[in-house]
């Protein structure tokens, strides 16, 4: 994998501790090794709040759930971005554009659903709901090619939930996929946009 130029450092007093453990498990092997450590990194930071995020991630955007990129490795490649879910806010069915991920939900509680993939007709996609999950704090899970579709969303009607994404590199775009009937939905490219983190 290509190295990626660092972006400016956010800053948070915690940023180097962070980074260190996500170095610490990328440097396990392979993508399924790699993800597992990261997981239990991940959950290891939330469950003993070790790290402390910097204070802009708990502040939601009203018309868009915020993506804010914390940290990108020029080392590794892998990018760190916190999203901050405003009630009632979530994803449609999406992939990560063939990328590895791994999530952890910070705060709050999201509704995770995975879609298999079963048919494929041109731009047209039929899939189906294949399990979900409500994640709380200390939840963490990985996405692995071609296991990557999925929504996400904050179900409460009050309260902001806030997630850690760990890409395998920085995710600029990727495909949406819009329900048409029964099954079937049409894919849309998206190119993602990062919010301030400051």
């Amino acid at each position: 994998m290509n190295a990626v130029a660092a972006l400016p450092p956010t800053a948070f007093p915690d940023r180097d501790r962070l980074v260190a453990a996500l170095d610490e498990a990328v440097a396990a092997g392979d993508g399924h090794a790699v993800t597992a450590a990261l997981r239990g990194a991940l959950c290891g930071m939330i469950r003993t709040r070790s790290v402390r995020l910097p204070d802009c991630v708990y502040a939601p955007i009203a018309d868009h759930y915020a993506r804010r990129e914390l940290y990108r490795s020029p080392e590794h490649g892998y990018s760190v971005v916190a999203m901050t879910w405003g009630p009632g806010q979530g994803t449609p069915v999406h992939d990560h554009a063939g990328l590895w991920c791994v999530e952890g939900v910070w705060d709050g509680e999201l509704e995770i659903t995975q879609y298999e993939l079963l048919e494929r007709e041109g731009e047209r996609f039929r899939f189906r709901a294949a399990g979900g999950m409500h994640a709380g704090p200390g939840s963490a899970g990985s996405l692995i090619p071609p296991h990557e579709y999925h929504t996400i969303r904050n179900a409460s009607d009050d309260a902001v939930a806030v997630s850690l994404h760990i890409y395998q590199a920085p995710m600029e775009c990727c495909s949406m996929y819009l329900p048409e009937e029964g099954e079937w939905f049409s894919r849309v490219a998206k190119t993602l946009r990062t919010d301030a983190a400051a």
